[in-house]
C-alpha cells in the first residue's frame, strides 16, 4: 500500500522541525559522546586487566555481539511501540549502563555491560533518523539527515575532552560517570518531542512491521546490499578508530593526553567533511554518488595515515582530512538509508541495515585486525584489513539505485514499488 503525506507535516523547517532537529542533534551527540569513552579507556583498560592487544578487542567484538542481538528486538519495538517512548528508553538506559561500567569488577562484567549500552545507546541510531525523515520537509530532508550525523565526531571530539582530563588525572573508571550527563535529556525529549504523524498514520492503516517483511521481493535487494555496504564500511570504521589510539602508543610513542587529543581534535575538524558531504549530496549530486566518491577517498587517505605520517601535527593533519571522508560518507549514507523504506517499517529497517551491521562490522573488524596486526605487523595488518574492505564498501553503492534528492518519502516508495513489478 502506498503512503500519502499526513497533512500535519510541516512544509518548512521553521518552528517544530527545527526544534526536533535539534534536541535529536543534542541527544544523538550525547549518546555517541557515551558509546565513545570505551575507545580511549580500551589502552588503560587493557593494562589494568593486562590484556594483549587481541584480547581486549575480543571483548569489544563480543560485546557488540550482544549488543546486536538485542538491538534487534529494539529496533522492531521502534515502529510498533513508536518513536516517543523507545528514544526516551535509549537514553535513560544508555546513561544508566554506561555509568556502571565504571564499577564494573572484571572482565565478564565489563563486557555484558558494554554489551547492554551499545545496544541501548545504539538506538538513537535508528530513532533519530527516523524523525528527522518523516518531520522535515522533502527538499532539505538530506541535509539536515546529514547535519544529524556530525554528532557521531563531536561526541568524540566531547569524549576526547573528557578523557584528557579524567584518564590524566583519576583513571578509566571515573570516565565512565561522564554517562550521566545524558539523563537530563529524557525529560526535554518527553516534553518537547512527539510522535510523528507520519508514523502514526502509517500505524494506523498498515500491518505492523515484521522482520520478514525486508525480504519481500521489492526491498531484499536493497535491504541486503545496504546491510552489507554497511557491514563492510564499520568492519573497517570500527577497527580504525578502535584500534588507533594503541597505534598512535605503540607506534608513534603518543600518551594518553596527547592521542586523547588528536582524536578528539580530528573528529572535531572533520565535521566539515559531514556538512559537505550532506550538502553536496542534497544540492549538487546524488546521495548515492556522494557516497562512492566520499568512501573511496576516505580508504586512501587512510592507507597514507598509516603508512606516511611520524610527528603529531603530520598526523593530525592527515587524520582531520580522512575523517572528512572516510567518516564524512555517514552523513549521506545515513540519509540514503532511512529514505529508501517504506514508513511502517523504517525504525525496524535501519535497525538491520544499519545499526545490526554496524555491531556486527565492530565485532568482527577489530578482532580480526588485531590478530593480523600481531602476526604481520601494524602497518601492513591495519592497512590491509581496514583499507580494502571500505574500498569494497563504496563499491558496492554502485550497484543501488542513483535517486533524486528532494523527493518526498511517499514518492520514493511509489519509485520503488514500481521499479520493483517492472
Amino acid at each position: 500500500m502506498s503512503e500519502t503525506v499526513p497533512q500535519t507535516v510541516p512544509q518548512t523547517v521553521q518552528g517544530y522541525p527545527l526544534r526536533a532537529f535539534l534536541i535529536c542533534m543534542v541527544a544523538y551527540t550525547t549518546a555517541q559522546m557515551d558509546l565513545a569513552l570505551f575507545g580511549y579507556a580500551v589502552p588503560a583498560i587493557r593494562a589494568e586487566f593486562e590484556l594483549t592487544l587481541s584480547e581486549v578487542m575480543a571483548i569489544v567484538s563480543i560485546a557488540f555481539l550482544i549488543g546486536g542481538a538485542l538491538l534487534l528486538g529494539l529496533g522492531w519495538m521502534g515502529d510498533r511501540v513508536g518513536r516517543l517512548p523507545m528514544f526516551q528508553f535509549s537514553l535513560l538506559g544508555s546513561s544508566v549502563l554506561v555509568t556502571l561500567i565504571s564499577v564494573a569488577p572484571g572482565v565478564i562484567v565489563l563486557t555484558l555491560l558494554r554489551g547492554a549500552s551499545i545496544a541501548v545507546g545504539g538506538l538513537s541510531y535508528p530513532i533519530t533518523g527516523a524523525i528527522i525523515t518523516e518531520e522535515m520537509p522533502a527538499r532539505l530532508r538530506g541535509l539536515f539527515m546529514g547535519l544529524l550525523q556530525i554528532g557521531y565526531p563531536l561526541g568524540w571530539a566531547l569524549a576526547s575532552l573528557w578523557s584528557m582530563w579524567l584518564l590524566t588525572n583519576y583513571g578509566w573508571r571515573h570516565l565512565f560517570l561522564v554517562g550521566l550527563i545524558s539523563l537530563p535529556l529524557v525529560w526535554v525529549v518527553r516534553h518537547y518531542l512527539r510522535e510523528p504523524p507520519r508514523a502514526m498514520a502509517a500505524k494506523s492503516v498498515q500491518a505492523p512491521a515484521a522482520l520478514a517483511d525486508l525480504w519481500a521481493a521489492d526491498m531484499r535487494g536493497r535491504a541486503a546490499t545496504l546491510f552489507s555496504a554497511q557491514f563492510l564500511f564499520v568492519w573497517a570504521y570500527a577497527a580504525s578508530i578502535f584500534l588507533f589510539p594503541s597505534f598512535l602508543r605503540d607506534v608513534r610513542g603518543l600518551d594518553a593526553f596527547n592521542f586523547s587529543l588528536l582524536i578528539g581534535a580530528g573528529n572535531g575538524i572533520g565535521v566539515l567533511g559531514y556538512v559537505l558531504a550532506a550538502w553536496i549530496g542534497e544540492h549538487v549530486w546524488t546521495r548515492r554518488n556522494t557516497v562512492v566518491l566520499w568512501t573511496l577517498l576516505g580508504s586512501i587517505l587512510f592507507q597514507v595515515l598509516v603508512w606516511v605520517p611520524e610527528t603529531f601535527g603530520d598526523i593530525l593533519l592527515v587524520y582531520a582530512l580522512m575523517s572528512m571522508f572516510f567518516y564524512g560518507s555517514a552523513a549521506v549514507k545515513f540519509a540514503y538509508l532511512a529514505e529508501v523504506f517504506p514508513t511502517r517499517i523504517r525504525a525496524l529497517a535501519m535497525t538491520c541495515c544499519g545499526s545490526l551491521a554496524v555491531v556486527l562490522g565492530s565485532a568482527a573488524g577489530p578482532y580480526s585486525v588485531s590478530l593480523a596486526i600481531e602476526a604481520w605487523g601494524w602497518h601492513l595488518g591495519y592497512a590491509l584489513l581496514v583499507g580494502v574492505p571500505l574500498t569494497l564498501a563504496g563499491l558496492l553503492y554502485l550497484t543501488l539505485d542513483s535517486l533524486p534528492s528532494g523527493l518526498e518519502v511517499e514518492e520514493i516508495e511509489r519509485r520503488m514499488s514500481q521499479e520493483a513489478t517492472t
